[in-house]
């Protein structure tokens, strides 16, 4: 999926857990079909995984990543009402693979491209449930800016380079002219005096386990919590157009008491995120690509700027 990846594989798993963690030696190693686009993941018997990165990167920037990663899984675990992965352990280089990995805790269950619970008012509910869960984790003073991350949940109109050239790449893909007349209105919503609150900042498919599917589908666990930290509270708002059709959507709305700005904001969120993954994994991961497709038809469908 990107140039460089690094190749993983279950006999390389197997020596990196038998020279670093002796005591997992003996657990059956099986590496999992890739639908994510940041780790390869190994099962290590029946409840731990290895999660191995899958682009080149300096190791030491790698490793304070992913210490960063399992502080903010710690800070998570226990305050929301689903399971979450938990920290393991942390691997170092070697037989080959140049970076740090890591081991955390499996969680069973159907992510919901497996389960599909867009037409769930039950999960629509407990969606909001989750994110207003995750609001109240303090973030110690933290902001956005101070942790530097680089990825959405600053200002909207600083991704305005990545979405100009998303929309040349998707031309003969999408409707483009459509598009970027909703980015010219997107791009400079304003995000008023609303502080910084705890995001999980990327509520896909991908990483939401469902219990159940279709109308009685429910919200069974979260993965990648490695990320959650301080942001535009809008940001957990993708969600909605990520995982939910119309009516489910509302309830999430309605459950969650979303005024008008910040759920234009979360569209713009939405949109940005969607927009690239639809070119960008177009033949490498076609589940992705059709993700943000189905994201983007929602937006383009409804367009509810101050709905």
């Amino acid at each position: 999926m990107h140039e460089g990846q690094l190749d993983v594989t279950e006999d390389l798993v197997r020596a990196l857990v038998a020279d670093q963690l002796p005591a997992y030696a003996d657990r059956p190693v099986r590496l999992l079909p890739q639908t994510g686009t940041v780790n390869a993941i190994a099962r290590l018997g029946d409840d731990l995984a290895a999660r191995f990165p899958l682009q080149p990167a300096d190791p030491a920037a790698v490793r304070a990543g992913l210490e960063q990663e399992a502080s903010a899984a710690r800070a998570v675990l226990g305050r929301v009402r689903v399971p979450v992965p938990a920290p393991v352990a942390l691997g170092e280089p070697g037989h080959g693979y140049p970076l740090p990995w890591s081991v955390q805790t499996w969680l069973p269950g159907t992510d919901a491209w497996g389960a599909d619970p867009s037409g769930s008012e039950a999960f629509a509910r407990d969606l909001a449930r989750l994110v207003r869960d995750l609001r109240a984790v303090p973030t110690g003073g933290r902001t956005f800016v101070g942790e530097r991350r680089t990825n959405r949940g600053g200002t909207i109109g600083d991704h305005d380079a990545w979405v100009r050239t998303c929309l040349e790449r998707s031309a003969g893909l999408l409707d483009v002219p459509a598009l970027t007349a909703l980015w010219e209105r997107l791009r400079d919503l304003p995000r008023g005096d609303e502080p910084d609150l705890t995001t999980h900042g990327d509520l896909i498919g991908g990483n939401v386990l469902v219990a159940g599917s279709g109308a009685t589908a429910r919200l069974a666990g979260l993965l990648d919590v490695g990320g959650t930290g301080p942001a535009d509270p809008a940001l957990d708002l993708v969600g909605a157009w990520h995982l939910l059709d119309d009516g489910p959507r509302a309830v999430f709305r309605e459950a969650l008491g979303v005024e008008d700005e910040p759920w234009a904001r979360g569209v713009a969120w939405a949109y940005e995120q969607a927009l690239g993954l639809v070119w960008y994994y177009r033949t490498t991961n076609p589940v992705m690509s059709a993700q943000g497709r189905r994201t983007l038809a929602r937006i383009l469908r409804a367009d509810e700027l101050a709905a």
